[in-house]
């Protein structure tokens, strides 16, 4: 649904565990990036046509990323997608334990109709830049390989994520591990 803020959702380490109700709009597929095997799910809060109010809960939780779009010629379209970056900072604050930061990508979309703009492109860059996300505008109807390219960054961008996250741990585990050890082996007793 072109006209409403949209909802990207990367998984491809992690198989999912969460429910979704018959009228949600999951989209699945299969694709290969750098090499890999990637299982990439879409899910689109916003396609039931309630376009005023998304709700995003659930899938902010278990999402390694986002795209949100707007229509640059539609106003509230660019509100909407302004509360759904908020809603997803707030979710992940309150849930999500210290991994508040993932790849969020704003795009403003429908850039063939720059003649009825109502959201000028400094306005997304700018709400972007706040939102410590990427930025982009496209024509969906216009540029097949604009939307490719945009998805492809931002599916690097959540494996770069994804490997820092991986990487972070491991290194806090044997961090912990060898204090452990340390502190089990590493002071010698006495003899009396």
């Amino acid at each position: 649904h072109v006209n409403s803020p949209d909802l990207l959702v990367n998984k491809p380490t992690v198989p999912t565990t969460h429910q979704y109700q018959p009228t949600d709009s999951l989209y699945r597929k299969r694709l290969s990036i750098d090499g890999r095997q990637l299982n990439l799910e879409v899910f689109d809060p916003c396609s039931q046509g309630t376009e005023a109010r998304c709700i995003v809960e659930e899938p902010v939780d278990w999402a390694d990323g986002f795209v949100v779009v707007y229509n640059i010629s539609d106003r509230t379209s660019f509100i909407n997608a302004e509360n759904i970056l908020q809603q997803i900072r707030e979710i992940r604050i309150e849930n999500c334990k210290g991994e508040v930061e993932v790849p969020v990508c704003l795009v403003g979309n429908k850039q063939d109709l720059c003649h009825a703009r109502q959201v000028c492109e400094e306005e997304g860059r700018s709400l972007a830049q706040e939102n410590r996300c990427l930025f982009q505008e496209v024509s969906a109807a216009e540029s097949y390989q604009e939307i490719a390219n945009l998805f492809t960054q931002l599916i690097r961008q959540v494996m770069e994520h994804l490997k820092y996250r991986a990487d972070r741990r491991c290194y806090s585990s044997s961090k912990s591990m060898a204090k452990l050890i340390n502190n089990m082996f590493g002071k010698r007793r006495k003899s009396v």
